[in-house]
């Protein structure tokens, strides 16, 4: 990359991701893979240009082209579509910089990706997981059990992203309104209530748990490692994955496991999708419609197993 001069190409579109599409660490490293990616290709397909000079003679056939090479090479469908995505945003970035004449991203089609229904728990698992054995731990005072407790309480208490949980501070926690203060995507703040449940987890980590793990430079984390530290997203992946575990029958997932269940739950509960849609910080109502699906194939699956004339 560096002997073609693309690097304040990608410099300039990293500020621009970060800054004025506010968009997570997480995507930008992910577009910014995708559109070196684009570059390495423009790069040997136009030998005789290099930096703006071949930014500018990109057009809708080396986009295609680049695109066959990733199908050819075995990507899925879902992340051809997410690189299409990301192409868009690049061509038209380029655009209004001035850097090229026309869009030629504006041109290309998507391939849809298959949307497969997440896995969720039923309600009889996440009972079992929030309160079986490991809940009995978290009663003995252990700081890791106390805290490992009201990580899975929030996080099927709120849906929030395992992001948005670790980012979370002690004032971010309002006990009297029994709502959490949550910095979604693109900076995007909003409120989330939270059940009794989850409250007293939250109360028992704070008031016997969380001292024990703070030192001098903890500063205001909600929840943080046994070195003091703000936790990260491995280590609650791992808790999350240790919990279900433990729990004969129930799928292997992550935290966005738990955020697939408490939308699911809400819907079969009654809530409507708008109010759901709120809590999750979708940014579209579209995306909040795949657990209606959930919830429909679950119906189904209860109706062939249960009723006589299925």
């Amino acid at each position: 990359m560096s002997s073609h001069g693309f690097e304040p190409v990608l410099a300039e579109f990293e500020r621009h991701l970060r800054l004025e599409r506010g968009l997570s660490p997480h995507t930008v490293r992910a577009y910014l893979g995708d559109i070196a990616s684009l570059l390495a290709h423009l790069a040997a397909t136009e030998r005789e240009s290099t930096g703006l000079e071949a930014i500018a003679a990109l057009d809708v056939a080396a986009l295609r082209d680049w695109l066959g090479d990733q199908h050819r090479a075995g990507l899925s469908r879902a992340t051809l579509a997410r690189r299409t995505a990301c192409a868009r945003a690049f061509t038209a970035f380029c655009h209004r910089r001035g850097w090229s004449d026309g869009d030629p991203g504006l041109l290309l089609g998507t391939a849809k990706p298959r949307r497969s229904l997440p896995k969720v728990l039923d309600q009889a698992e996440a009972r079992a997981v929030l309160d079986g054995a490991a809940a009995e731990r978290a009663s003995s005072g252990d700081p890791r059990d106390l805290r490992d407790q009201a990580i899975m309480e929030l996080l099927y208490a709120t849906g929030v992203r395992v992001s948005e949980l670790c980012g979370l501070d002690l004032d971010d926690v309002d006990r009297d309104r029994r709502t959490v203060r949550v910095l979604g995507k693109g900076g995007r703040e909003r409120t989330v209530p939270v059940g009794a449940p989850a409250l007293r987890a939250l109360d028992a980590w704070c008031v016997r748990g969380r001292p024990a793990l703070v030192r001098e430079s903890t500063g205001p984390a909600l929840f943080i490692g046994v070195r003091g530290g703000r936790i990260d997203q491995g280590t609650v992946r791992r808790i999350v994955h240790a919990r279900l575990a433990e729990i004969d029958g129930a799928p292997d997932m992550g935290p966005h496991g738990l955020r697939h269940t408490a939308a699911t739950h809400l819907l079969e509960g009654g809530a409507d999708l708008r109010s759901v849609q709120e809590m999750l910080g979708h940014a579209s109502l579209s995306t909040t419609q795949i657990y209606t699906h959930v919830s429909v194939e679950r119906l189904r699956a209860a109706y062939r197993q249960a009723h006589p004339r299925a």
